[in-house]
Formats: structure tokens, C-alpha cells, sequence
């Protein structure tokens, strides 16, 4: 039996630590398929995102000159940042492969389909994006999905309201 450290707590290989999420994505688009990438940040962009100082909210994904670019995300300056402190709403690149960058291009050209970020996560000591390639949703998707989840809702009242008498 090999001897030597285990790796355990946070920095566990595979284990996912989520530091930010883009919950408005889910809900205003049709998530069709995920990827994960990672990303080019100074050191103080890194200490902030992993005190959880990132928003996600209005960012999306691009390609330019073959490279594909964060846009619109939020890091906030670290708090014990000194004048080199990063500009918190610069675009940043990301780390994909050449054949995940020329997919992302194709997929992004299609008509009403776009690339956006869903979470920010630690794995292992890297931050890591996951990515989604997503369909906007219309008017009525978003209401019916608001119906589903409040008929979801009242069926588990319900059930938990039953177990509970009985």
C-alpha cells in the first residue's frame, strides 16, 4: 500500500468549490449543453474571486482573433490591493483549446444561439468557468417554466402536508 499524503478538504482533485453563479442565464435561456475553461486573471483578480467578490450576471462569451473573451464580468478590486489593482470590468480570455474556440465560433454563429457563463469554481487550486451553449427563451417559456415550478411546489406541500397527518 502506498504511503504519502491523501489529498482531502477543499483541494481535492475533481472537488468543486462554486464561488459565484449566473442564476438569471438559467432563466433566461434554454441551457442546451455545458464545457468547462479556464481563465487568464492577474493575482489580485484571483484573491477577490476567491473571497467571492465575482458577479456573473451580464457577462457573456465571444470570439476575437481566435481567442474566446469573458466579457462583462465583474470582479471587485481586492480589498488589500494596492494601486496595481485590477480594472473590475476588463475582458479576460480564456484557456480552451483551438478545436473548443472554433466550436464555440460555430455554435455562436447560429441563429438565436449564444455562449454564457453559468458558474465560477474553484477545482483543485484553479479557477474554472463553466460555460453553456444556450437558446434565448421567449415570453412564454418563462411563464410556463414559472407554472411548472409552482405546481412542483404545491405537489410537495402537499406530499410533506400528507406525511405529516398520517
Amino acid at each position: 500500500m502506498a504511503k504519502g499524503p491523501t489529498k482531502t478538504g477543499p483541494k481535492a482533485a475533481g472537488e468543486r468549490k462554486v464561488l459565484a453563479t449566473n442564476r438569471k442565464a438559467r432563466h433566461d435561456y434554454h441551457v442546451e449543453e455545458t464545457f468547462e475553461a479556464g481563465l487568464v486573471l492577474k493575482g489580485t483578480e484571483v484573491k477577490a474571486a476567491r473571497a467571492g467578490r465575482v458577479q456573473l450576471k451580464d457577462s457573456y462569451v465571444e470570439v476575437r482573433g481566435g481567442e474566446a473573451w469573458l466579457v462583462g464580468a465583474h470582479i471587485s478590486p481586492y480589498s488589500h490591493g494596492n494601486r496595481q489593482n485590477h480594472d473590475p470590468e476588463r475582458d479576460r480570455k480564456l484557456l480552451m483549446s483551438r478545436r473548443e474556440v472554433d466550436r464555440l465560433m460555430g455554435r455562436t454563429q447560429v441563429q438565436g444561439q449564444t455562449a454564457v457563463p453559468l458558474a465560477l469554481y474553484l477545482k483543485g487550486n484553479w479557477l474554472k468557468l463553466e460555460v453553456a451553449f444556450a437558446r434565448g427563451k421567449k415570453l412564454h417559456d418563462k411563464r410556463q417554466a414559472a407554472k411548472e415550478r409552482i405546481a412542483r411546489q404545491e405537489a410537495e406541500e402537499a406530499i410533506s402536508a400528507r406525511l405529516r397527518q398520517g
